[in-house]
């Protein structure tokens, strides 16, 4: 082998002025030390480590030399293979040799094994964090941590720098193996509300030019791959792009470097630096999260991105979930009433009303209630003070609109009047950006709020990324092509609805905002922007208050029409938005989901969905304890395939060997509500 000294090393060509030891004395002294830092640059030994998860189906295996690549495998099948992971600041230790900055100087390992008991009860009452974790602290000053689930893995880098610093790179790639495909949700941009439909597409036509916000799920042979992100804070959020070579990388949008204001609710971003993130101190930084499952159904109790969330501080036993009855999606179109409708208070008493009636926790004021540029500034119709006291002697709570700029103005003086005036929470709009100053612009909302006891739903958002966890006053947030979309689009089908919980619900929360009673099937939908409708039958509307998360979720429509539906409110009613089990009953994604849950008190509801496929599913109620039931079912009627309103109602006695057929029209539905007898 060659070798090439470093320069320290060469002998001098110039006699010394001083006497010196002979020419053989010197080289011999000197040789070692730089044979051995040259045999360091050229033939470092790889460094090696491997990873189980608890149950062994997963393997996660890492090498270390001149990169960093790991590989997984899932019951024996290659999931990732060989894909680079790196990170960079400008505050790394320098070293001579690049790699000696990836030697690893520490590593251990644990198993994780305990039990969580959420604040809020999205999918079940505890939480199981149950995992083997590595850590590698690197000779360059960063840590590299693993945690491998029976569900998944995930990764993060740790700094131990201190003072300032910026982030310059973080890489990260998944190699998938050939065939496989994703629901991709291309996106145009950084600048958006992240409200896509899944573009179902082989993995070698996702190129570099296709941008893709998270959640994204891929398509492995017989597995599942689901893509997100967990405790994002202080940074920028993860995107996707191809890496040409039928792949995934990583992308971030780097730090706002010229903003401008383009309206009472948009910032633009006219230039970025040439940095993801600025750092001070010591950081965790967020975890690449991976869902693995082996059939759909899977995915649908999947809870990584609540156990890799970053744990609350602080006490949130005051937060309350419940239903909200909304404003704006009908545009305050209320009819039958004796006075004249829009956003003044007789409007929202006549709410307030309705939901004191149906048992609604919640009264949401939306866009229109203020000034868009001052909060303080009420409209001339509008008193939130006297619609306040009066929600509160209906036992019933209001929460207020803003835009994101506004309250960014005016964060402390209207919080703290919102606080005074009895308000519980606020529904935060149009920040369609998740750089690091837009991120860290969330927690200081969240934190802002849970301070005077204040619920958030962020909308014109980014996908959650364990908030549920972290700031459980976050309950619910948008980033989702919802209900709202039957107002202007004909995009929203039955279709995309039946994707949804294998993909961003995975994520977290989601404010879909069902709940529309006037109904149609594909050929009849036209958007209408008053008094829209929905896409599907009505059963597939209730079916979605079982099937879709939100802990703070709404009732779309106005109270004119669910006067006129008893039979739907009965079940409105009852329906919680907080679950102590959840048993997947079905699952295809875009194809059909139902499954069982459990309220905190002891009830089982039942919801289904399918997609423009008529189609029948069996029920199996096995999930259920010894004893008899009574079960009250709302099932789509013989007519529900033409006329998408129409269903049935039936009352069954039932036990845990009870076995049923779900009949389920085009883009149809199928709930119930099954109580101790």
């Amino acid at each position: 082998m060659m070798v090439t000294l470093p320069t320290e090393c060469l002998i001098p060509e110039k006699k010394q002025q001083r006497p010196a030891k002979s020419f053989y004395q010197r080289a011999l002294r000197i040789l070692p030390i730089c044979l051995l830092a040259a045999a360091g640059a050229t033939a470092q030994k790889p460094q090696q480590f491997s990873l189980q998860s608890p149950d062994k189906s997963i393997t996660v295996n890492l090498l270390l030399n001149e990169d960093i690549s790991y590989t997984v495998t899932a019951d024996g099948q290659q999931l990732v293979a060989p894909s680079r992971i790196s990170f960079s600041t400008d505050q790394l230790k320098p070293v001579k040799i690049a790699a000696a900055g990836l030697r690893v100087k520490k590593s251990a390992t644990k198993l994780l094994d305990e039990q969580l008991t959420p604040v809020v009860f999205q999918k079940s009452g505890t939480v199981r964090n149950y995992c083997q974790q590595l850590q590698l602290e690197l000779a360059n000053g960063l840590t590299l941590e693993w945690r491998v689930f029976n569900e998944g893995f995930a990764w993060r880098w740790l700094t131990s720098h201190k003072g300032a610093y910026k982030v310059l790179s973080e890489e990260a790639n998944w190699q998938l193996p050939a065939g496989a495909r994703s629901w991709y949700p291309l996106e145009d941009g950084f600048y958006s509300h992240n409200e896509r439909l899944y573009k179902y597409l082989p993995m070698d036509s996702i190129t570099e030019q296709k941008l893709a916000s998270l959640p994204a799920l891929f398509e492995i042979k017989n597995h599942r791959l689901l893509l997100t992100e967990s405790s994002l804070f202080n940074y920028a959020g993860c995107w996707l792009r191809g890496n040409g070579n039928g792949g995934l990388k990583a992308v971030f949008p780097y730090f706002p470097k010229e903003k401008k204001i383009t309206s009472d609710r948009d910032e633009k971003i006219q230039s970025r630096e040439d940095f993801i993130a600025l750092g001070n101190g010591p950081q965790a930084y967020p975890w690449r999260v991976a869902m693995v499952a082996r059939e759909d159904k899977q995915i649908l109790t999947n809870q990584l991105p609540y156990l890799l969330g970053r744990p609350a501080e602080g006490d949130f036993s005051w937060v309350k979930p419940g239903k909200v009855q909304w404003d704006w999606w009908h545009a305050n179109n209320v009819y039958g009433v004796p006075f004249k409708a829009g956003v003044n208070n007789d409007t929202y008493k006549y709410y307030i009303d309705f939901a004191a009636e149906y048992n609604i926790e919640y009264v949401l004021l939306d866009e229109g209630w203020c000034d868009t540029r001052d909060l303080m500034k009420q409209v001339p119709d509008i008193n939130v003070q006297e619609l306040a006291r009066y929600a509160r002697e209906k036992k019933v709570d209001l929460l207020l609109w803003t835009s994101w700029l506004v309250l960014d103005k005016q964060l402390e003086v209207a919080l703290d009047s919102f606080a005074s005036w009895g308000i519980k929470g606020i529904k935060v709009d149009f920040m369609q950006r998740d750089d690091q100053e837009m991120v860290n612009y969330y927690e200081k909302v969240a934190k802002a709020a849970a301070a005077r006891h204040l619920l958030v739903d962020f909308h014109g958002a980014y996908k959650p990324t364990g908030w549920l966890r972290t700031y459980p006053n976050i309950l619910t947030s948008e980033g989702v092509f919802g209900n709202e979309n039957s107002k202007w689009s004909k995009l929203l089908g039955a279709d995309h609805n039946t994707t949804l919980p294998f993909i961003r619900m995975a994520a977290g929360p989601m404010d879909f905002t069902p709940g529309g009673m006037l109904n149609a099937q594909e050929k009849y939908f036209a958007p209408i922007w008053d008094e829209p409708l929905t896409q599907g039958t009505r059963c597939n509307q209730l079916a979605m208050y079982v099937i879709y998360e939100s802990p703070l979720q709404m009732l779309c429509d106005m109270p004119t029409h669910y006067y006129k539906e008893p039979e739907a409110m009965e079940f409105l009613r009852a329906v919680p938005v907080e679950w102590t089990q959840t048993i997947p009953l079905h699952a295809k994604t875009g194809d059909y989901v139902a499954m069982a849950r459990q309220a905190r008190n002891g009830d089982w509801f039942v919801g289904a969905m399918t997609d423009w496929d008529a189609r029948e599913l069996q029920l199996n109620l096995s999930f259920l304890p010894e004893g008899s039931y009574r079960m009250e079912i709302l099932k789509d009627g013989v007519n529900a395939n033409q006329n998408a309103k129409d269903f049935a109602k039936e009352t069954l006695t039932v036990t845990k060997n009870t076995t049923l057929t779900m009949p389920l029209a085009k883009g149809g539905g199928y709930v119930a509500r099954i109580t101790k007898q």
